[in-house]
Parts: C-alpha cells; sequence; structure tokens
C-alpha cells in the first residue's frame, strides 16, 4: 500500500453531507485524500431518549444503542448525523435544555483519525487520478503507520516598514536562496528578484510557493507577524493569497483567547521556530532570533546594529537594498540552521508519529493523551466524561522535603527514573481502571479512596510501550526521538491532574503524586538505615524524585561512587521486595546514582 505522512486535514459539509481532505507529503509527491460521508457523532444517556428526541424534533440523526456505558455506568447511545451543521446544531440544542452530551467537542477529521490509531503516518489505498502537481485519492481506505518522510522545507522572513508595508520577503531552503524585493535593480545580484510594488510582491510569493511547492514553511514568529502581515496586506490590494495546495487561499483565524492567531495552508504545514522549541522543553532568557540563534550557533543577524534594526531596515530599503536582502536571507538561515541544530522538525515529526497531534500544534497534552487513550476506552465500551464542572480541585503536588541547612562534604544524588510513569505503571493508575477498581476487593489502593483494577487499564501499558521505544532511542542515540517520549510520557501526569482534560479526576492525580511522597520518604527512611554505624549516611534534601546523601565518613572518590552505586541497587531491591510482599504487585520504580558532589 502508499504511504505518507498528514500535513494538513479538514472537515466541511457540501451538498447535504460532510467531506474530509487530508494531504499527505510521499515518496511519490504531494497526495490529497477525499473521505466523503462519514458521520459525525456524539453520545447521550439512554434515560434522555424521549427529551433528546423532543429537543431534536426536525433534525434528522441516527439513534443507535451499541452497548456503551458512561464512567457512572449509565447507558449510552450514539446519535450519528448528516451534516457538521446538524451535529452542531443538535448539540446546541440539547445543552439548551440541560441535557448532557459527550464527546461533542471532537472535530469530524480527527476523530476519523483517531478512532483508526492512524498517527502522522498512513498506509491508505482507493482510486487515484492525476491532478495539477498532486494525485487525488477516492473511496480511501486508510490505516496507521511508521512512515520517515523527506519533507520540502522553505524559510521564510518578512522586511517590513514600521507602519507594516512590505519591503521584501526571503526563501531560503529546499531548491530556493532568493528575495522578493520592492523596487528597481541596484545590483546583479541573482538571489533577488525585483518587483515593482506591494502588490506585485505578494503575487510573486504565490507564484514562488506554488512552483517551489514546500511541504513545510519555517520561520521566526513566522504565523503571528509573518502571515499575519502578508494577509492583511493582501486584503488591503483585494488579493486572496493563494498558498495553499490545489489552489487553494491561505486563511487566517484569531484565536478564541486572545492569543496568537492560526494560518492554514490546505496541504502544507506552517512551523513556528520559536512554538517549536517551546514544545521541545527548550528555555531561553529571550526568545528572540538574535539570542537563540547566538546561544546555540554561535552567531547572530547580520546587522551592525540589533537594538535598533527598524531604523536599520527602513535606511537600507530606501539607501541600499541589496544590503537589507542580504539581511533578509540571513533571517532565512539562522532560523533554518537553528532547526537543524536542534533537529526541530524530526521531534515534531515523531511527537506527531507518537500522539496523533499535528505537526504546528503548539502544547496539546490532553489532545495527545485523548488520542492515544480514547479508542482503547471504546473497544471497551465506555464514552469519556465531559470536563469538570467546577475546573478541577486542585491536587497535591510533588514531594518536597525540609532541608538540612549546612555546607557539605561529599554529597550523593540518588534519582528516581522518571519517577510518576513508573508508578502509573506499578500501581496500574489509569481512568478506566478506577472506575473498575472501585466495584473489586482485590484492587490496588490508591489515594484519596481511589481504587485500580489490577487488569482492565490502559495507561500503565502505553506507558510501557513508550519506555520500550525510548530505550531502543537511546541505544540507538536519537536523541530527538528519546526527547519526545519524555516528554509525552511526563506530560501524563499533569494531564490527569488538569481541569482541563476529560479524564480528570483529583484521586487519579493524587495517588500519583501522594504515593510519589511515600516513596520518596520510605527511601529516606531505608538510606539512613542502611548507613547505620560505620557508614554514616544522612539525607539532607529530597525533591520530588530526587534524594541528597551526605556521606560523613570522608570518603574517596571511588569508595563514594561505590557507595552510590550499593545504595541504589539496595533500595530497588526493597522495593521489589516491598511492593511483592504487600501488593503482589510487580516494581516498575528504578534508584539510580546521579552524581557526587
Amino acid at each position: 500500500m502508499p504511504q505518507g505522512f498528514l500535513l494538513s486535514r479538514h472537515s466541511f459539509d457540501q451538498r447535504g453531507s460532510t467531506c474530509i481532505h487530508y494531504w499527505l507529503a510521499t515518496p511519490e509527491g504531494p497526495v490529497k485524500l477525499v473521505i466523503e460521508g462519514e458521520r459525525p457523532v456524539f453520545m447521550v444517556k439512554v434515560a434522555d431518549h424521549t427529551q433528546v428526541a423532543e429537543a431534536l424534533a426536525g433534525i434528522p440523526y441516527d439513534w443507535q444503542q451499541l452497548g456503551f456505558q458512561t464512567f457512572g455506568r449509565e447507558e449510552a447511545a450514539m446519535l450519528y448525523f448528516p451534516t457538521i451543521d446538524a451535529h452542531r446544531r443538535a448539540q446546541a440544542l440539547l445543552l439548551h435544555r440541560g441535557i448532557e452530551v459527550f464527546e461533542a467537542d471532537f472535530r469530524l477529521h480527527d476523530r476519523y483519525l483517531m478512532e483508526r490509531f492512524a498517527r502522522g503516518g498512513l498506509y491508505f489505498e482507493g482510486l487515484a487520478q492525476s491532478k495539477d502537481g498532486f494525485t487525488e485519492y477516492r473511496k480511501v481506505r486508510l490505516k496507521g503507520a511508521e512512515v520517515q518522510p523527506d519533507f520540502k522545507v522553505v524559510s521564510l522572513d518578512v522586511e517590513c516598514s514600521g507602519q507594516g508595508e512590505l519591503y521584501s520577503i526571503g526563501l531560503y531552503g529546499h531548491g530556493v536562496e532568493e528575495v522578493l524585493m520592492v523596487g528597481q535593480p541596484q545590483s546583479a545580484d541573482t538571489t533577488i528578484q525585483w518587483v515593482d510594488d506591494e502588490r506585485a510582491l505578494l503575487q510573486a510569493l504565490e507564484a514562488r510557493i506554488t512552483s517551489l511547492d514546500p511541504d513545510i514553511i519555517i520561520g521566526w514568529a513566522v504565523v503571528d507577524f509573518d502571515f499575519r502581515l502578508l494577509l492583511k496586506r493582501a486584503a488591503r490590494h483585494g488579493l486572496r493569497l493563494k498558498l495553499g495546495r490545489d489552489g487553494t487561499e491561505a486563511r487566517w483565524r484569531d484565536s478564541r483567547e486572545g492569543g496568537p492567531g492560526f494560518v492554514t495552508l490546505p496541504g502544507r504545514v506552517v512551523l513556528d521556530g520559536i512554538d517549536g522549541l517551546k514544545s521541545a522543553t527548550y528555555n531561553f532568557e529571550s526568545f528572540s532570533l538574535e539570542f537563540v540563534a547566538q546561544t546555540l550557533l554561535g552567531r547572530g543577524k547580520d546587522t551592525e546594529d540589533v537594538d535598533n534594526r527598524l531604523a536599520v531596515i527602513e535606511h537600507d530599503f530606501r539607501q541600499n537594498k541589496p544590503k537589507l536582502a542580504a539581511y533578509n536571507l540571513d533571517d532565512c538561515r539562522l532560523v533554518w540552521d537553528i532547526f537543524q541544530h536542534t533537529r526541530l522538525l524530526d521531534y515534531l515529526r515523531l511527537r506527531a508519529q507518537l500522539t496523533g497531534l499535528e505537526l504546528d500544534r503548539s502544547g496539546g497534552s490532553v489532545a495527545a493523551f485523548t488520542n492515544l487513550y480514547l479508542p482503547r476506552l471504546h473497544r471497551s465500551g465506555y464514552v469519556a466524561p465531559n470536563l469538570p464542572a467546577d475546573g478541577g480541585l486542585a491536587s497535591p503536588g510533588g514531594y518536597v522535603m525540609d532541608s538540612r541547612p549546612g555546607l557539605y562534604d561529599n554529597v550523593l544524588v540518588l534519582d528516581f527514573k522518571s519517577l510518576y510513569p513508573s508508578i502509573i505503571r506499578t500501581f496500574k493508575i489509569d481512568p478506566m481502571g478506577l472506575g473498575e477498581g472501585l466495584e473489586d476487593d482485590d484492587a490496588i489502593p490508591g489515594f484519596r479512596g481511589a481504587r485500580f483494577s489490577r487488569d482492565k487499564h490502559f495507561l500503565p501499558d502505553i506507558i510501557t510501550s513508550l519506555w520500550a521505544e525510548r530505550d531502543i532511542a537511546k541505544q540507538e542515540r536519537d536523541a530527538a526521538r528519546s526527547q519526545a517520549i519524555k516528554i509525552i510520557m511526563n506530560s501524563f501526569y499533569g494531564v490527569l491532574g488538569s481541569g482541563g482534560c476529560r479524564f480528570y479526576d483529583t484521586r487519579l492525580a493524587s495517588s500519583i503524586t501522594l504515593r510519589g511522597h511515600e516513596i520518596m520518604q520510605q527511601t529516606a527512611r531505608w538510606i539512613e538505615e542502611i548507613g547505620e554505624g560505620k557508614l554514616g549516611h544522612q539525607v539532607i534534601y529530597g525533591d520530588t524524585d530526587s534524594t541528597f546523601v551526605w556521606l560523613s565518613g570522608r570518603p574517596s572518590l571511588e569508595e563514594a561512587d561505590a557507595i552510590g552505586n550499593h545504595l541504589a541497587s539496595e533500595i530497588n531491591t526493597r522495593w521489589r521486595h516491598k511492593l511483592k510482599q504487600e501488593l503482589a504487585l510487580e516494581c516498575e520504580l528504578e534508584l539510580e546514582f546521579e552524581t557526587h558532589y
């Protein structure tokens, strides 16, 4: 079967039915998958059948009882609709009458992929038809696949006046190294394409993107500055920038929360370097391109006055346009080199492959968790709960020991490897497992009244699978993959403790953090017990998953390292024995000797 990697996804109504478009990057070039007639769905309680029928009189839908139940053990029915509009109107009518609706917030194109465990890479088949620059498939069947695409990438940067008048647009990457510049030719530099005015500049950009046909456009603040400005200036000239594939126009959407907006280019992805680095947990004193480039690459912008570059840009546009073009192009190169240096695109690709998140999605921990968890939940006959009405009650944070102040020599640091994911694996902490465990006398005790099923759960297995993949990534020295998996695994605790997650339950988050407190306190007691007598170990501090141990006997470096390794081994043995004996559980906790100060 052909395979490809998801670039963009859209769904809409047409002629009384629905249509989904998926654009893929494939070894044979861009592909557009067209899926028609997929029905939007949400769930309601069967007990509300009469009220639902009254509320939805006049709206076409199909009521199906397929054996699903809510977390409250109430029977649930599926309501299928012919169009996205009917789905939205029905949801609004039911909520207006106070009738609870479940899983109504999933976009049709996202649910279609999620239920098929399709994340990032896809196998697909269907009826193929060659189009202008791409292949279109209809009557499509698809499933998930491991795909390593060779993306065609272009770095874009816009230079403008303080009032937003466009001066030039730099393009750098696969098959291009040039600047589109407003003005009469001032040099024979072949990297500059001269145009008469701003309108012509926008039209030249449209032509170049069409001819270059990139899968991905990267930049620095490229969405909320460059593309916002480009679309604003295009509207001023009455132009529709057709920067998407298939001759589709670029569209802007403001954020509902007043934050950064969104740009849509069907068939392409726009990736902002700032958002990408933040999602990969990079942190800088400043996220300006100059600061990040200097920090990562050891070089910065090609200008003599970084702090007053707007004045320099305006001056160079009037007096020295070739110099401005060089500056514009160098900004494109800096972004390109930052992406290469950090392997940022590899990280985002792997995150999409592992979680189903879009390549350009910033944040998204809750969505990632849901993508992984919900299809498994459905196959067990449950519908997902809604967000907590109270926004979620606070859960205890990580363990912090009262420190023993002083100046110490010879301090060991012992660290639990991925403590919270290890706790989830060991104690079977899981949203569905919580509901099942509350009715099971042999369940694993948690905290705040929680009990977890020993065999009916998904999250421990999801983490086990990710853990094994990370171990392979480490062995292969694949830093991008290892980092992606680490971030995903460590996000699960935060998701379960967030009122913004439909699976939130304070008993879940508390059973992770309070178990962590218990583990850290017991570990400290064991360390001091082992150290009684001639060794003289004293725990002077502990924080979340790390324990600091003072060795008072002034050992040599080799002796200290030996003590650290012995302590880690002994504590791990004790935890395995304790959990097996008291709870009949296999221990996934692993204490490591990290360093010696």
